[in-house]
């Protein structure tokens, strides 16, 4: 038996890591797999920074009378962890870093469609970034995430950084607009040969959904936004009562962007839980093409629901009842998605590894916030727990248990491909275990908090049944702080690995898609030759080898490309 040195210093090859070096190659480069590094590397400093206002929030809170925070410094710290949470993580988090790198590969594409169109999305994503930074030294935020007027509009003493985040929110949406044209056309054009549209990996299908919604969408954001800044900077009355403008105006327009950009974060984590499920259950998908159709109808459904949020704001009660309708129907292509995981997994040969675990988090999680949407789509609910704890646990249920609980599982999923190394799978689960024991103990016991009348957004809660609060408030903060320290866990040992990790095979997990093909790291230009297009979940002819500690083609199965020479 020959033993292979799998650790030390990787042996030198033209990947896309080595291909140039130099802090001029990365800042300009081309390559789509470098500028998918550096919008991961940013994002998740963004989620740093998110994440350290929401332990600011929680820790407030301990207390009936708050702990650390007056009320306008607890204002300012919900709102920046909500802004920089939707508009600089998760909204980008999946399309801009994983989709980049992965998608070109998964299609045997050199690179995505338009190159410097790329670059320049990512140098937008820092600068609105940068104008969201500057938010915190001009005066403060602390109008909500939402950006709601007359809030926004007015001229108040932490409204000075209203402008410079509008501003990068604005911005920031050009980079969203760019990312989805690029990705759409890529889809399009760049398929190789076989590769038809319902032998696609189900990740680039929910890719290709959420960019027909960034394209569509984003642009009534930006528009809204355009007219908030000048409303603000120059006194017109669009949205401001006082200057015959209509505050109900702003939240028509802001949800009919917001809640398809519901979809922008979430319709990307469930491709990513598609490849998971079927990959590390080695099993074919179940129901592809109900699954594929399905990210299409939930990206229709998502233009047609946004007047759900707004039950309380005055709207006849036909256009009520027509949006709690709408909004159940939304269920549908959702639970198609849930019932074909689980019947993917049905008699599979489950990996119980740590992307595998991520995928299963999702699935529970995300079942949970999909039921409590129920009962804030039904309309005599709805006005109980408008405006409570209840809709923020139900939204973190959704967004961050469930979009990005999937990004992680992704990052855990392509990390072998991206940076050539493997990470220790028992601090993997054991990250798990924490994040998955703390995100639930944080906003589970928030559901308590709003059926039991408890507001959102209050600094303080003294006089307002503070010995039946208190409880689940100190519960919930307990858990965000386990939840913290599983994602420093996270961080700690997938940096580990780059040192001293496992080199990494091609094809470690036993994956299909075209992106498995390659080495790992990829090289610079992807493939040395087209590969050949098959499919993509069918994982019966790879066995696994103990030498190369991956996945390789059956001796006793034809290689499709060998098929293709015979058959020439």
């Amino acid at each position: 038996m020959t033993t292979v040195d799998t650790r030390g210093p990787a042996p030198v090859l033209d990947n896309y890591l080595t291909h140039s070096r130099g802090l001029r190659s990365w800042l300009l480069t081309l390559d789509h797999k470098r500028i998918g590094l550096m919008y991961l590397v940013s994002v998740l400093g963004a989620f740093f920074l998110g994440g350290m206002f929401a332990l600011l929030v929680r820790t407030q809170l301990l207390t009936p009378e708050g702990l650390i925070m007056d009320g306008d410094q607890y204002n300012q710290a919900f709102t920046l962890h909500g802004a920089i949470m939707v508009f600089l993580v998760i909204i980008p988090s999946v399309p801009a870093a994983l989709g980049n790198f992965v998608l070109p590969i998964m299609l045997g594409a050199k690179d995505v469609a338009f190159p410097r169109l790329n670059l320049f999305s990512y140098w937008l994503w820092i600068v609105g970034a940068i104008f969201f930074v500057l938010s915190l030294f001009t005066g403060g935020l602390d109008t909500g995430w939402t950006f709601y007027t007359p809030y926004s509009v007015d001229q108040g003493s932490a409204m000075a950084g209203v402008i410079p985040a509008l501003t990068g929110a604005f911005i920031l949406g050009f980079s969203s607009i760019f990312t989805g044209m690029n990705f759409i056309v890529t889809i399009h054009r760049l398929r190789p040969p076989g590769m038809t549209w319902f032998r696609m990996p189900l990740f680039l299908w929910a890719i290709y959904a959420t960019a027909i919604i960034q394209v569509l969408a984003t642009p009534v954001l930006g528009i809204t936004l355009a007219l908030l800044i000048v409303e603000r900077a120059f006194g017109i009355g669009i949205f401001n009562p006082v200057l015959g403008g209509d505050p109900v105006l702003y939240q028509h327009f802001f949800w009919f962007y917001s809640h398809p950009a519901v979809y922008i974060m979430i319709l990307p984590a469930m491709g990513i839980i598609s490849d998971l499920i079927a990959v590390h259950s080695h099993r074919h998908i179940f129901g592809y093409g109900f699954i594929a159709w399905s990210s299409i109808a939930i990206a229709i459904f998502s233009f047609l629901v946004w007047g759900h949020h707004m039950f309380t704001s005055g709207q006849s009660e036909l256009v009520t009842v027509v949006f709690s309708l709408i909004t159940f129907s939304v269920a549908i292509p959702s639970a198609v998605k849930v019932f074909n995981w689980l019947a993917t997994m049905y008699k599979g040969t489950i990996s119980w590894n740590t992307p595998m675990l991520y995928g299963m988090g999702f699935i529970f999680i995300f079942t949970i916030g999909g039921l409590t949407g129920l009962h804030l789509g039904t309309l005599g609910t709805d006005i109980h727990l408008h405006d409570t704890y209840f809709v923020v646990a139900h939204f973190h249920y959704v967004m961050m248990g469930s979009a990005l609980i999937a990004f992680i599982g992704g990052i855990h999923h392509w990390w072998p491909k991206m940076t050539g190394r493997m990470y220790n799978e028992n601090w993997g689960r054991f990250a798990f275990a924490l994040v998955f024991i703390g995100f639930n103990l944080t906003f589970f016991s928030q559901f308590m908090l709003g059926s039991q009348g408890m507001p959102r957004r209050y600094a303080s809660y003294v006089g307002l049944q503070q010995d039946v609060f208190q409880p689940y408030h100190i519960a919930s903060t307990i858990g965000s702080y386990v939840l913290a320290l599983g994602f420093f866990i996270t961080a700690g040992y997938l940096i580990q690995s780059l040192i001293g990790g496992r080199r990494a095979s091609a094809n470690p997990w036993g994956g299909r898609s075209l992106e498995w093909q390659c080495t790992s790291p990829p090289p610079h230009d992807n493939f040395s030759e087209a590969p050949t297009v098959g499919d993509c979940y069918d994982f019966s002819v790879l066995r696994w080898d103990e030498q190369e500690q991956g996945y390789v083609w059956r001796e006793d199965v034809p290689h499709p490309q060998q098929e293709e020479v015979e058959a020439t």
